[in-house]
């Protein structure tokens, strides 16, 4: 049998299998590195510039006031955090545009997590003065449901009445969806998410009274205009993008500022996108129910958003609620891409830290709503809940079964990576790949950097043949 000596460690070639699959979602590395300076380590240069830094503002400022110390001290915590974030944490799953941007993605969901912890381990007098030191103006909120009616003269339907509802909470209703769709990649799925979601909604609207709507709004402007629109454009993104693989050429390669303006902004963009197949006929029961479990997580992280305001009383618009959405929307990116090969690629055995962390944060913050919450939730109705999970289980299973009848039916044939030898692995990419020189329409040859494994390059073109390169 093959091994791999490491150190005192002679490993065997499954062991070496697990380490490399699981890297590509951990761990992942640049392969085509065209400035040097920006992925080279600065280690020195970084303790240098912050012990400065935290010298600078230990001597210099006034440290009289205690509310200022407070805040400046919390900063610069959460600060030097962060750069520890960028030395030792794991890239992800990502590399775009660069990954020590993803290092700190993962270095404030660590702090959210820590966040929360510490929160439900305080009361709701000592909450409120924490959220009071944090924005006096919260002393004034008011609930929502308190000052608003919802799904009243549901039968008056007027054009007026109709375009009142397209504000910006319905494109963010919409670009949302967008984003969801770019993340999840199924039609499938993405449905089944936007039709439980306004069954849950149903279910939840006797704890939540902004769930109420006219039908109308619920099944034409939610499910078919935001919600289908959204999934739509998100869907007809993705398709555009998996046409094509680019590997790029060095900014210093490229002589002209239009192409280098381009190849700047391009940077932003994914390295690679593939299909994606969440479930195909030879899908195992675990398989299924690892799918399930998503839908499950995706509903709890959503019902988190309104308990949260709802119980600690801050408004759609405040920067605790729209903060908190942008920053799960990023961290979602990489989450679902690591439980993505978690579900599919048979030689991953465990789920990458962003996933775990992200599944910790919404249990925690469904722990603080249901603690500080109590009073709301003795007002459950246990028959709803139970009719909710029966019905999100029904429909997500009959999803499922579409989407394996389908893929046996209309879908390409693929192999999971579980049927591959390592020794039949290509030495070509499975797909076709470009350079991008800054014009358009010229290609060339890429240029790859060394691997740490032999076969970690045959092993991506094997991943994207499966849809678990992007």
């Amino acid at each position: 049998m093959a091994a791999y000596r490491g150190g005192s460690h002679t490993l065997s070639k499954d062991d070496v299998n697990y380490r490399m699959h699981f890297r590509m979602i951990n761990e992942q590395q640049v392969e085509d590195i065209t400035l040097d300076f920006f992925y080279k380590p600065h280690t020195i240069t970084l303790l240098t510039c912050t012990v400065l830094s935290l010298m600078y503002f230990v001597f210099t400022r006034d440290d009289a006031n205690l509310d200022n110390n407070l805040w400046v001290g919390l900063i610069l915590v959460i600060s030097f955090f962060l750069v520890i974030s960028v030395l030792a944490f794991p890239n992800g799953p990502f590399t775009r545009p660069h990954p020590a941007i993803w290092r700190i993605v993962f270095g404030l969901s660590v702090l959210y997590f820590l966040f929360l912890v510490f929160i439900i381990f305080l009361n709701w007098q000592q909450v409120k003065h924490l959220m009071y030191w944090l924005d006096q103006n919260l002393r004034y909120a008011k609930r929502e449901a308190d000052i608003m009616e919802y799904a009243v003269n549901c039968h008056d339907i007027s054009w007026e009445r109709i375009l009142s509802h397209f504000d910006i909470f319905a494109f963010s209703h919409f670009w949302g969806w967008g984003m969801k769709a770019l993340l999840i990649r199924s039609y499938g799925l993405c449905w089944t998410i936007s039709i439980t979601w306004e069954l849950t909604e149903l279910f939840f609207m006797h704890l939540l009274p902004n769930f109420a709507e006219c039908w109308w709004d619920q099944v034409i402007l939610d499910i078919l205009l935001c919600n289908g629109g959204g999934i739509w454009l998100g869907m007809t993104v993705c398709r555009f993008l998996e046409m094509r693989t680019y590997h790029w050429a060095s900014i210093k390669d490229i002589h002209t500022t239009t192409g280098k303006i381009k190849r700047a902004v391009l940077q932003f963009t994914p390295a690679s996108w593939t299909y994606v197949r969440w479930l195909d006929p030879k899908s195992s029961l675990q398989r299924v129910m690892g799918v399930y479990l998503f839908m499950i997580i995706w509903q709890l992280t959503e019902l988190n958003t309104f308990f949260l305001k709802h119980i600690f009383v801050f408004p759609a618009s405040h920067a605790l609620s729209w903060c908190r959405i942008l920053f799960v929307g990023i961290i979602t990116a990489p989450t679902v891409r690591q439980y993505y090969a978690y579900l599919t690629d048979t030689q991953c055995k465990r789920v990458g830290t962003q996933c775990w962390v992200f599944g910790a944060i919404a249990f925690l913050e469904a722990l603080a709503c249901i603690k500080f919450g109590q009073d709301l939730f003795s007002k459950t109705q246990v028959l709803y809940v139970v009719l909710w999970l029966l019905c999100l289980a029904f429909i997500t299973f009959l999803c499922l079964y579409g989407m394996v009848w389908y893929a046996e039916t209309y879908g390409p044939k693929q192999k999971n990576l579980s049927d591959f030898d390592e020794s039949i692995f290509p030495d070509s990419p499975d797909t076709e790949s470009y350079e991008f020189n800054g014009d358009a329409g010229e290609m060339g040859d890429p240029e790859d950097d060394d691997q740490l494994f032999d076969g970690t390059t045959r092993l991506r073109n094997v991943q994207k043949s499966n849809g678990l390169d992007s």
